[in-house]
């Protein structure tokens, strides 16, 4: 029996943390847990919501809202990103926060989950209100991060300058150059070789070991390939496929999608993107122009959504022609959409696996940082690369066990190597 004095945080209308929850409870039902244990991994051990301000250019002050949340560090200290974005409100932070638990547990990182972000939309300010804006709340966090507490990296709207930016305020205010309170900093400062490109080179690692799981064994030129979203994780996951000899058919930004069914050349478009006033592909003359949601839709071998949660719904799989799904995203996948593609038998490979290239070179960087002794690219990669394999593997063999889909195998497996460290420590007092 679990009793609970306090409101439940799960009484939540916010889309992206039902799925977690509902992927949560999915997976657990597998697990001969005690109701106890089960309960405590579903709650975030700590959150924090601060309000400060920030000067302007123009001299004015604005108030912004951050937040912070700690899902489960019975692992090791926690890890994840800061996200800038209009968008974000605590149940998606909250969600973010449990599936980087899972995710570290899934790849066997010493870390628990954590995720952060600001409402804000970074794209509207200066590059010295941005730095204001990160440098006062990183202060505001000071209390939560620290390199064996909690270690911040980049993720939507934030970058390797933000990440430089709250290195330095950490390191200003306890005296001394710390590099190792974030990851995913500029080389120059103690950031890690690879680690920009991490998160979608590990997709197309995942990709192909899909790809042989699936027997498929036609040429790279001959399997086509749908990318959602351009930013960091879309644009290196498109340009590694397309390296590699796919055939990238289509891609997106904030402007919509671009498509050619011959192919289109990734390293023109992202040149083309450096140079874009705007910011996005919005002009680019080389592909036909469709709506996201048509992008979603086209056919294609294999589609990675990599831009924002909930995009593939129970309203539009069943209309998706892609025989392969890999994640770029985390929670692109609605629940309802993910019974309707295993009912249609196209593979998902989840994100907690999918993505994991970003937080396991993150993890190579803290440990970089904390050594004062850095690999090579060729070093990182070797790594990255053994350590996704093996997960994909775990997961599959799980998949296999109990008879269930790659997600629910990925969470069944992660979630169990928490429980298990839990058990072993016993809870305090």
């Amino acid at each position: 029996m679990v009793a609970h004095v306090v409101p439940s945080i799960h009484t939540t209308s916010d889309p992206t943390y039902q799925t977690a929850l509902h992927q949560y409870d999915r997976a657990v039902s597998y697990l001969n847990l005690p109701d106890g244990l089960v309960e405590f991994m579903k709650w975030p051990r700590r959150e924090l919501t601060v309000n400060f301000p920030v000067r302007l250019d123009s001299g004015e002050t604005q108030i912004f809202t951050g937040f912070r949340v700690h899902h489960n560090t019975v692992l090791g200290p926690s890890k994840g990103g800061i996200r800038y974005s209009t968008h974000v409100n605590l149940d998606e932070v909250r969600a973010l926060a449990m599936w980087m638990s899972w995710k570290c547990a899934l790849v066997n990182l010493p870390y628990g989950g954590a995720k952060g972000g600001v409402i804000v939309d970074p794209r509207a300010h200066s590059l010295m209100e941005l730095s204001n804006l990160t440098r006062r709340f990183t202060s505001e966090l000071i209390i939560l991060i620290g390199p064996k507490i909690d270690i911040p990296a980049p993720d939507m709207g934030t970058n390797a300058q933000t990440m430089a930016w709250m290195m330095d305020t950490y390191s200003m205010t306890v005296g001394y150059s710390v590099p190792a309170v974030v990851t995913g900093k500029p080389i120059n400062i103690g950031g890690s070789a690879g680690r920009e490109e991490a998160t979608g080179r590990g997709v197309i690692v995942c990709m192909l070991e899909a790809l042989r799981q699936q027997n498929v064994i036609k040429s790279p030129k001959d399997i086509s390939v749908i990318v959602q979203g351009f930013g960091n994780v879309g644009s290196n996951a498109a340009q590694r496929a397309y390296d590699l000899g796919f055939k990238v058919v289509a891609v997106s930004d904030i402007s919509g999608g671009y498509y050619n069914k011959n192919g289109l050349n990734i390293r023109d478009m992202r040149d083309y993107l450096t140079k874009s006033p705007t910011k996005s592909l919005e002009g680019y003359r080389g592909a036909e122009k469709v709506t996201n949601a048509e992008l979603l839709e086209l056919p294609c071998d294999v589609l990675i959504p990599a831009a924002l949660e909930g995009q593939l719904t129970g309203e539009n799989a069943s209309r998706v022609r892609a025989k392969l799904i890999v994640e770029g995203a985390n929670g692109p996948t609605m629940p309802e959409a993910d019974d309707i593609f295993r009912d249609r038998g196209i593979m998902v490979v989840p994100d907690i696996l999918a993505n994991a290239g970003g937080v396991t070179v993150s993890y190579f960087e803290w440990v970089q940082g904390l050594q004062e002794f850095f690999w090579d690219e060729d070093e990182v990669y070797r790594r990255l690369e053994r350590i996704l394999i093996r997960a994909f593997d775990d997961v599959t063999a799980t998949a296999e066990r109990y008879n269930v889909d790659l997600r629910t195998a990925a969470q069944i497996t992660a979630i169990n190597r928490v429980a298990q460290a839990t058990l072993t420590r016993g809870f305090y007092p």
